[in-house]
């Protein structure tokens, strides 16, 4: 149908097209272009209808062949088809859902025979599930129990643990709106954190997108809805991350806490935690406000743009989590005895410091101020009255307006 309909205006373009060489009259050459005109629009329309059928026919086709077949090379060829569609756009992403994708991925993850398989047809779900369709899919067919099911069998290769962990990460994504509502998350939540950390995923020897999946995990829950999410679940695990990074220091091992990324990954959980109540003396006994130190003095030592702006967001972060946990007395008197004001002070005081940022000097004044009214025996006169004594904004605008060489 659209096949016809496109030759039909393509024949009508051409005579037209030849028509217009054979006049010079300025009104009928005229009327031609507004033909024309329209007719290229009708041409362009037809064509991405058809090119959309053809892609529909192709995906439906391979859809089959996940069914049908029981030979794995034939279904590995058809699951490498679909990956690849699904990086051609957020629309084939939806064809492939509405068109059984996700229904006939999520049968070949629940078989042990297609257990080779297995890793790269989660891979193939977490593009699809990019989209809102995906996730309603997912949703119909019980997906995050599959998810929770393979993540907490320790028999199950690592490789295909990681895709599982970055399918979950991708569907709590807080920049999808349509995901804050996965009531199946939600209800299978604490299988899979548990899965993910107490089984040790985040130790050394696994896979570093396993580690990433993790982290992402985390920090996207954090960001549900205190009333949806059982959130302590979420800090015992961030809690967890701290211990973990705390235990590689010490044994001299690598961490996946090394990279800016990571590291804000961290700090935003620990600032989105920093609400609850029980928050503050968990962090204190993890040793977390130590962690949030070191974390005030990450600097990039490179020329990368996007690690700079993840630094400045770590250091903003962690200021803005101290200045939270900080309303428990004792966080604050740890945070003193940690020598944290020294470096909020110099942060504030030092532009070159903040990589010039305003929102880390903003957050450190905040944490300061908090800082001063649980300990104010910690504050020197000198930093008092630039710092602690003016109007917020009047301490910012002096501190922006200040040069290294006052300090």
């Amino acid at each position: 149908q659209y096949e016809e309909a496109l030759m039909e205006k393509c024949v009508e373009l051409t005579t037209i097209t030849e028509r217009g060489l054979h006049t010079e009259d300025e009104q009928v050459l005229m009327s031609m272009k507004s033909y024309i005109n329209e007719t290229l629009t009708s041409v362009g329309q037809s064509f991405s209808q058809m090119i959309e059928l053809a892609l529909t026919h192709e995906i439906q086709r391979l859809v089959r062949q996940l069914e049908s077949s029981n030979n794995i090379y034939s279904i590995g060829t058809a699951m490498s088809s679909l990956l690849s569609l699904t990086q051609e756009g957020a629309h084939l992403c939806y064809i492939i859902a509405k068109e059984g994708g996700v229904v006939a991925l999520f049968k070949i993850c629940r078989q042990d025979y297609f257990s080779c398989l297995h890793a790269q047809a989660l891979k193939t779900l977490a593009s699809i599930c990019s989209v809102e369709e995906g996730i309603d899919q997912l949703e119909k067919v019980d997906g995050i129990l599959c998810l929770a099911d393979i993540l907490t069998d320790v028999s199950n290769p690592e490789a295909t643990r990681a895709e599982a962990a970055a399918v979950v990460a991708q569907i709590t994504s807080p920049h999808l709106t349509f995901s804050q509502h996965l009531s199946s998350f939600l209800e299978n939540m604490e299988d899979i954190v548990t899965a993910l950390i107490i089984r040790k995923l985040l130790k050394k020897g696994f896979l570093i997108e396993t580690q990433l999946s993790t982290s992402q995990v985390l920090y996207n829950a954090s960001y549900f809805e205190r009333s949806q999410c059982p959130m302590n679940i979420v800090l015992n695990a961030a809690l967890k991350c701290i211990e973990t990074k705390a235990c590689d220091k010490k044994c001299n091992k690598s961490t996946i806490l090394q990279r800016p990324n990571e590291h804000e990954q961290v700090v935003t959980i620990l600032a989105n935690m920093a609400v609850l109540d029980q928050c503050a003396s968990e962090v204190l006994q993890e040793n977390g406000v130590q962690l949030l130190l070191e974390m005030l003095y990450q600097k990039s030592h490179s020329e990368n743009v996007s690690e700079a702006a993840a630094c400045e967001r770590v250091q903003q972060k962690s200021a803005v989590t101290l200045a939270r946990l900080s309303r428990d007395p004792d966080v604050a008197h740890a945070a003193v005895k940690l020598q944290c004001i020294p470096r909020l002070i110099e942060l504030c005081r030092l532009p070159t410091e903040r990589n010039n940022s305003d929102s880390v000097l903003v957050a450190c004044l905040a944490a300061l101020r908090r800082l001063a009214v649980a300990c104010p025996e910690s504050f020197e006169d000198a930093d008092v009255q630039p710092l602690i004594k003016p109007r917020l904004v009047d301490s910012f605008l002096l501190c922006t307006s200040m040069e290294e060489s006052f300090v």
